[in-house]
């Protein structure tokens, strides 16, 4: 039998970010390969949170700097332990090499969280990214974490190119793995709505991440004035999954500038407008929402941020524009000319099919499973790097996991 836990940083929601989706996707591939899944994590259970018994997935709650997760990995004998962004590895990693260390150890980055930590902070300082990146604590530790790993999927082609010229990594222990999507489903893509039953300006994102907030008031304070100028009927419609006060507090209906909250069918409301307005500033890997606009024939007006690692601007669902007089100039000439909405539109599907179809990247990723196995061994004795990083790691969070376990038994015993 093989098994296969997965310790995730959240419960999977799919219907609140594209992190869910991604996870989702994972799992399902696993699941294809006949693996025994358990899903695992510390945090409390959402509402919103995806049914995974309904996959057969196991559940369980566990918990940190406690010796009962060693328990439980001597209960499930993982063949496989898929780690959940670098953090979940900062503070699994160490059990799992101490109690099941021939398990393959795969780290999902997700995106690069010190890329999009270091653009956020070079939207402020004339300092130059690749200075802040190698500068940044963040990134010695989520490229540690990748070290110590057998294999780290990167979502991006942009981050592999990074990872590679700048860290070094080495191809061994890195696979791009994007977004997953079914052939047959991409085959079956149609317009759904036409131009002329759809209208307005929308964007989305879960206000969890920090990068859909400050798109949200840059369009606010920025972009969508100038629009509204222009399209005095034109609204713009503003979504996502736990959005706080002070999202709602921009709402104003005499500017268009409507507010909604979480969006409970995305294809259905995507299926409604026209144009995804996202002047996204800073971030990192794929962003699911201009993903998501493909599949559901919706025009995509947005930075090179926004459609990094998606496609190029001369192969684009929509405009990539670099300053906020191109953005605003491109969104009101899509919007009011339905031949160049259309022949934008169009461009969507053949992205997907050429740049996200699972049939070109999982059997190249199933392959690498596979070898990995067969030669653990040698697979590790290439990186050096690695196991001197776990060597002093795991030294040192195993002291300090040790010392909180005491601290909380005193706790409770007092």
């Amino acid at each position: 039998m093989k098994n296969l836990l997965v310790i995730g940083y959240v419960w999977p929601e799919p219907t609140s970010s594209a992190a869910g989706s991604r996870m989702l996707q994972l799992l399902n591939f696993f699941i294809t390969e006949n693996y025994t899944i358990t899903f695992a994590t510390t945090t409390a259970h959402s509402k919103y949170a995806f049914d995974l018994k309904k996959l057969g997935i196991k559940t369980a709650k566990i918990e940190l700097n406690n010796a009962s997760f060693d328990e439980f990995l001597k209960e499930i004998q993982p063949e496989i332990v898929l780690f959940d962004r670098f953090m979940i590895e900062e503070q699994y990693g160490w059990r799992v090499d101490a109690i099941c260390p021939e398990a393959i150890k795969i780290l999902d980055t997700e995106d690069l969280h010190f890329l999009r930590n270091a653009r956020k902070k070079a939207l402020n300082t004339e300092t130059e990214l690749k200075e802040l990146m190698l500068n940044s604590d963040l990134a010695k530790r989520e490229i540690a974490s990748i070290y110590r790993c057998d294999l780290s999927l990167i979502i991006s082609e942009i981050e592999m190119d990074l990872l590679a010229s700048i860290f070094k990594i080495p191809a061994e222990i890195i696979e791009y793995l994007p977004y997953l999507l079914e052939t047959e489903k991409i085959e079956k893509l149609e317009d759904s709505a036409l131009f002329e039953e759809r209208q307005d300006f929308m964007f989305i994102g879960n206000f969890l991440h920090e990068p859909n907030w400050q798109t949200t008031l840059y369009l606010k304070q920025k972009i969508w004035p100038k629009i509204k100028q222009k399209l005095p009927k034109a609204q713009l419609h503003i979504y996502g999954a736990y959005a706080s006060d002070k999202v709602y507090q921009l709402q104003n209906k005499k500017e268009g500038f409507l507010v909604h909250g979480r969006a409970e069918n995305v294809d259905e409301v995507m299926q409604k407008h026209r144009i995804l307005l996202a002047p996204i500033q800073f971030g990192a890997g794929l962003k699911g929402k201009m993903i998501d606009a493909m599949q559901n024939g919706l025009v995509c007006v947005t930075t090179p941020i926004g459609a990094e690692g998606i496609s190029e601007e001369n192969h684009w669902n929509g405009f990539i524009c670099t300053s906020d007089d191109e953005m605003i100039e491109k969104a009101v000439a899509v919007y009011n000319n339905e031949d160049l909405w259309i022949s934008r539109q169009q461009l969507g599907k053949a992205i997907l099919k050429a740049k996200f179809s699972a049939a070109n990247f999982t059997p190249p990723f199933r392959q690498k499973l596979i070898d990995i196995k067969a030669n653990l061994g040698k697979h590790r004795s290439k990186n050096f790097i690695g196991a001197m990083l776990k060597f002093h790691n795991n030294r040192s969070t195993y002291f300090m996991s040790r010392f909180i376990e005491e601290k909380e038994k005193n706790k409770a015993r007092t």
